[in-house]
């Protein structure tokens, strides 16, 4: 049942528990100190009462008439509050003679038979031996702490009254307290409903105490973050749509400009052939022709579809590995452009990245070098590839990262220059790796630097091998 209630029930549930039980507290402990209270009484109007008896009977057989005296000082004593006295001889037992004890029998009405049970549940009577003319006799005196329970059961109704007030008072005000308080939660509940209803804008009013109004600051940058990843999220799936668009586009054009010329020559020549075969005495001359030009366009095709393939997925990545595709492709770059000095540095501790960060390295490297040797014109450029730990706060920090760096010497970046769909892919791409793409340009030239993180698996792979 605690389970289910609410804090703010949970709180004031508390409350009321603890004024109760300081209340409670508080009449158990009159109750318990009221019996001692009304011993003290007893004995104190006793002995008070024996004192009177003891000084008045010193002189009682020198009267006239002791009996009338003595009947005399049990009228005077019995005036007494919280006392009676009775008169007896050796064989009778004489009533009292006056009492004035009324008062106190109406007020002990008031108080409930239980407490005079529990304060005082037996009369005190003392006897004090008299004689008169050698007939021995006694005084009986009987205490009567009515009024004294009155006094203490009335302050136990009144500290009841007046504690239950105040607890009640304090209990609402605690309870208005807390409620306002606590107000900030049901704003913080509905505001993290419409977030996860996909109401990212939503935002709430920092207030309450200190510590709510902390967490109402820290939900607002979070519906925040969140709002901004979506849209991210929502950038990089149209990039992608659009740069499969792109790439598709200029894969039908390749094509349809390079494939279907080459396609319709192998025709032209393999009719020739044909046509020639035909003929009673064929033209060696024109069948060697037209067999060497069949070769070179099946050689032109072959090319082509390399380059196709190229794009489409690095030849030898995933057979030779990521330094040796990097290498090829250095390699091809180098003799395409001998006038560049290309410089390559590949950690020897780069070791296994995975798959997808292989792929996204050569890419990186790919895309680079090609806006280099287009419209940077360099005549160096190098190209480092290391280990590196990623940047401390960064999305899944505990991954190991890759370092890739392409630097050249040309002439920069114009300062409204936006950049391609190949870098702007490249970055989008690495971003969704948890990693980050910055491109530098200065008067010494342009530098690309990636943070490329590993792959997961190959991260729980090599943390068996270290355990």
């Amino acid at each position: 049942m605690w389970q289910k209630l609410s804090l703010r029930a949970r709180l004031n549930m508390l409350l009321a528990i603890v004024l109760t039980l300081g209340l409670a507290i508080n009449i158990a402990r009159l109750v318990l100190e009221a019996a001692p209270r009304v011993r003290a009484e007893d004995q104190s109007v006793i002995r008070l009462a024996r004192e009177f008896i003891e000084t008045l009977v010193v002189g009682l057989n020198e009267t006239s008439d002791p009996d009338v005296r003595l009947s005399q000082i049990v009228r005077d004593l019995n005036r007494l509050r919280h006392v009676s006295i009775t008169r007896q001889n050796d064989a009778t037992e004489t009533g009292p003679v006056t009492t004035n004890n009324a008062n106190d029998d109406s007020e002990s009405h008031s108080v409930p038979a239980w407490f005079v049970a529990l304060v005082h549940p037996e009369k005190t009577s003392v006897s004090v031996p008299i004689s008169i003319h050698g007939k021995p006799g006694s005084l009986v005196i009987t205490s009567h702490p009515n009024d004294e329970m009155t006094e203490i059961w009335d302050g136990i109704v009144t500290q009841l009254q007046v504690g239950s007030a105040i607890a009640v008072a304090l209990f609402l005000i605690t309870m208005m307290v807390v409620n306002r308080a606590l107000a900030p939660i049901q704003a913080l509940s509905e505001a993290m409903t419409n977030i996860e209803a996909g109401g990212y804008d939503t935002r709430v009013k920092p207030g309450g105490s200190p510590e709510l109004a902390a967490i109402c600051s820290k939900l607002n940058h979070l519906a925040a973050a969140l709002g901004d990843a979506v849209e991210d999220k929502r950038r990089l799936a149209e990039r992608a749509v659009s740069l499969q668009d792109v790439e598709r586009k200029e894969i039908a054009r390749e094509l349809h400009d390079e494939f279907g010329p080459y396609l319709f020559a192998l025709r032209v020549h393999a009719s020739s052939l044909v046509r020639i075969a035909d003929d009673r005495e064929p033209d060696t001359d024109a069948l060697r022709k037209h067999g060497g030009a069949v070769l070179e366009q099946v050689n032109a095709l072959q090319q082509f579809n390399r380059r196709v393939l190229e794009k489409l997925r690095p030849v030898g990545l995933t057979e030779l590995g990521l330094r040796e595709a990097l290498g090829a492709l250095l390699r091809l770059w180098g003799e395409s452009h001998p006038g560049v000095v290309i410089e390559t540095a590949i950690s020897p501790s780069l070791g296994e990245t995975g798959e997808t960060a292989d792929l996204t390295i050569y890419r990186i490297v790919q895309e680079a070098l090609t806006n280099v040797f287009r419209h940077a014109s360099a005549t160096s450029v190098n190209v480092i590839i290391e280990p590196a730990e990623q940047p401390s706060g960064a999305k899944r920090s505990s991954r190991g990262c890759t370092l890739v760096r392409v630097r050249d010497n040309g002439s920069g970046l114009r300062p409204d220059h936006k950049l391609g769909l190949g870098l702007i892919g490249m970055r989008e791409r690495v971003l969704a790796l948890g990693g980050t793409l910055t491109v530098a340009s200065s008067e010494e030239g342009v530098t690309v630097e990636a943070l490329v993180p590993r792959d997961a698996a190959e991260q729980r792979e090599e943390g068996k091998l270290l355990a």
